[in-house]
């Protein structure tokens, strides 16, 4: 690629791209091309001018190199067709065209057109208004497009199309910058809603063979266990599972799927497992159906939100009748339409929704996904937070350190075999012992029958025709009611208590026992005191692991209270306990185990490597594997309520001011609609701020 500098200094690069303007789609492959570079730390890429801004770190030669080396055409790594559909680019460009169009039209007008012209396009320009008003009279409702017909109308007869020019053309600015702010909330939080899934378990000729999902085609057969999403549509050819399917529908209860069915891209197996012909692979369908979802549901706002458009809509009777009480004292005609001029209603309408909206958008910035302004809302009244401890607590790789042979064998050969089995499975306890028979080099053949999959506890199968399982001492010991080997006990009773263990037996008989170090994260200790400070007064761990280990962690940690042993049922029966006392409630987790409580609490949060279903059924989802984001979020969801309460006094208290000086003759009726309309842009547009 051809370039010239414009401008540089210490770790920033301005250059000209060699041709006229570029396209959104040639902006979103080199923004994806060169944000994968390591040495590049943001840009930002001008696609009219086709100048690009690049801030980098280490060697600016190298950098130089890069963009040299770029083709659109071959561009490195290859751009996923989900990022082009979804960048967001083309969107932002449209509506800044729009505001700029509107204000220069706007202004024009009033600079070159004769006044008969300006006055035609003004009474034009307000029927919509005016007619939307008696619409809304017609339905029997008093709500804010009634108070702006009444207020353009009234300007109109009046004879001040001046004052009704001004007051449209706010209006239509506001109404841009609130559709602005929407439509790119909802579409980061769609995208970043969006698919995963990175491989898949593809069946061929009856053998799976894990596959990345970039090579999936119409017509493959994919294989989906319980706790995985479904990553394509598709018909159901064999086998049975229920299937969650709030992410599209809503409705929180499985569903039953079988053979002949059709599954949904985004959905979850909870139970069971199915062989899918896939029927779609593209990513488009699932991000519009998420777009659709959010944008027809109430999920988005919160509580305080929901009050803000009540208030102002109940408020608009009130603004009328006020300016009738006006004109009757006064029977001055300009001061009853310096009332009518200023509402509460179209601040409160529009700061509210755009500072949630805002708050959502900010908030993916630091890789947390938030499903709904609720939310936020639920994180700031929230005074306890339970936090399972495996992959939450501590550190979401756990890493086997030893393997134990209790029958002779091979310590490397029981480790093949549990990879073999745990490979099936999203837990991190999995993963750790997947990730080790990797880092040996021990390859394996699928020599297991149908494993089965008991949550919380472990996994059942048949390998060459025994029997294995592999989990919990609660599981192997007591469910299964497998034994030591003779004259293997005082091995066993002389297994490192520092490590988490992993059990695995043959025809009931304890053949190994892998040793898995699960250190606690670093940044966990100061993040349980950052969230203290925040304004969380409890703290809870629960875990399945045992009595010692978790008071070993805890006592690490400093949490007010915790749990061992617990099974699913019992974490969600906490959270419905702590409830039931008037506490709000946050839920963070990252397993199959943890669904229940996630959909119990007021707030479900997942880590975001964790498993999918955990993702899917969690109201906010954190990506970053650094526990100090749950304090962002705290802090995120705090500030954002003081900016919804603030907003509400400067609201109240600036507009009440406008109408005691509109009463009292100080301000004219173009001066009271000047200052109202411009407090609500300023509001609106300050709402816009991040909040950290």
């Amino acid at each position: 690629m051809r370039f010239k500098i414009k401008h540089e200094i210490r770790g920033r690069l301005r250059i000209h791209l060699m041709q006229s303007h570029l396209s959104f789609h040639q902006a979103d492959v080199l923004q994806y091309y060169l944000d994968s570079q390591e040495t590049v730390k943001s840009v930002k890429i001008y696609e009219r001018t086709a100048d690009v801004v690049i801030y980098y770190c280490g060697d600016r030669d190298a950098v130089l190199r890069l963009v040299g080396r770029f083709r659109y055409e071959k561009a490195k790594p290859e751009v996923p067709e989900s990022y082009l559909q979804s960048s967001g680019r083309e969107l932002n460009c449209e509506y800044y065209d729009k505001l700029v169009t509107q204000t220069v039209a706007h202004f024009a007008r009033r600079l070159l057109l004769p006044t008969p012209v300006r006055t035609a396009i003004t009474c034009i320009k307000a029927v919509p208004y005016i007619w939307k008003g008696l619409r809304t009279l017609a339905a029997r409702k008093i709500e804010v497009p009634v108070l702006d017909a009444v207020a353009i109308g009234v300007s109109i007869i009046r004879g001040d199309y001046t004052t009704a020019a001004s007051v449209m053309f706010l209006l239509g600015i506001g109404e841009t910058l609130e559709e602005w702010t929407h439509k790119r909330s909802v579409g980061d939080l769609a995208r970043s809603m969006s698919l995963g899934v990175t491989k898949v378990w593809k069946l061929d000729s009856e053998e799976e063979v894990l596959t990345p999902v970039t090579e999936i085609r119409p017509g493959d057969v994919i294989l989906i266990r319980m706790g995985t999403v479904i990553p394509f549509d598709g018909t159901v050819l064999g086998g049975e599972a229920m299937v969650n399917q709030a992410s599209l529908t809503g409705e929180g209860i499985p569903v039953r799927k079988s053979e002949g069915g059709y599954v949904y891209a985004g959905t979850v197996v909870e139970e069971g497992e199915l062989r899918i012909r896939v029927e779609k692979t593209g990513g488009s369908s699932r991000y519009e159906k998420i777009v659709s979802m959010i944008e027809e549901t109430e999920k988005l706002k919160s509580a305080m939100e929901s009050r803000a458009e009540h208030l102002a809509d109940s408020l608009v009777p009130y603004t009328l009748a006020g300016s009738g009480l006006t004109w009757l004292v006064t029977r001055n005609t300009t001061k009853a339409v310096s009332v009518l001029m200023v509402d509460f209603s179209c601040a409160l309408k529009l700061a509210m929704p755009i500072s949630v909206l805002s708050a959502i958008r900010e908030a993916s910035t630091h890789s947390i996904t938030v499903k709904g302004g609720r939310f936020l809302e639920a994180i700031a009244e929230a005074d306890t937070i339970v936090f399972d401890k495996t992959g939450t607590l501590t550190k979401a790789q756990p890493t086997v350190v030893d393997v134990v042979s209790f029958n002779g064998e091979d310590p490397d050969e029981l480790l093949r075999v549990a990879a073999c089995m745990e490979e099936h499975f999203p837990h991190s306890m999995a993963k750790a012992v997947v990730k080790a028979a990797q880092e040996r080099g021990l390859t394996h053949e699928e020599k297991h029958s149908t494993v089965s999959y008991i949550v919380a506890h472990g996994i059942s199968t048949m390998v060459d025709g025994r029997k294995m399982i592999i989990g919990s001492y609660h599981f192997v010991f007591e469910d299964e009611g497998c034994s030591v080997p003779e004259g293997k006990q005082e091995l066993f009773d002389s297994l490192p208590a520092e490590y988490s263990h992993l059990y695995l037996a043959a025809e009931d008989v304890l053949i190994g026992v892998i040793c898995i170090e699960d250190p606690i994260r670093p940044e966990a200790e100061g993040a349980l005191a950052a969230l203290k400070e925040a304004g969380i007064s409890k703290i809870v761990m629960m875990t399945g692991d045992s009595e010692r280990t978790a008071a070993a962690v805890a006592g690490r940690l400093g949490v007010d209270e915790y749990y061992s042993e617990v099974l699913p049922e019992d974490k969600a029966r906490f959270v419905e306990q702590e409830k039931a006392r008037g506490r709000k409630v946050i839920m963070v987790g990252d397993g199959i185990n943890d669904s229940p409580a996630l959909s119990a609490a007021d707030v479900g949060i997942a880590i975001s490597d964790g498993a999918e279903i955990a993702r899917e059924i969690a109201d906010i989802t954190v990506g970053a594997d650094d526990l100090r984001e749950m304090v962002t979020l705290k802090l995120l969801s705090n500030a954002l309520m003081k900016r919804i309460r603030g907003n509400y006094r400067v609201i109240v208290g600036f507009n009440t001011s406008l109408i005691v000086l509109g009463t009292a003759g100080v301000f004219t009726p173009t001066v009271s609609a000047l200052l109202h309309n411009t407090s609500t842009l300023l509001i609106g547009m300050r709402s816009m701020r991040n909040l950290l």
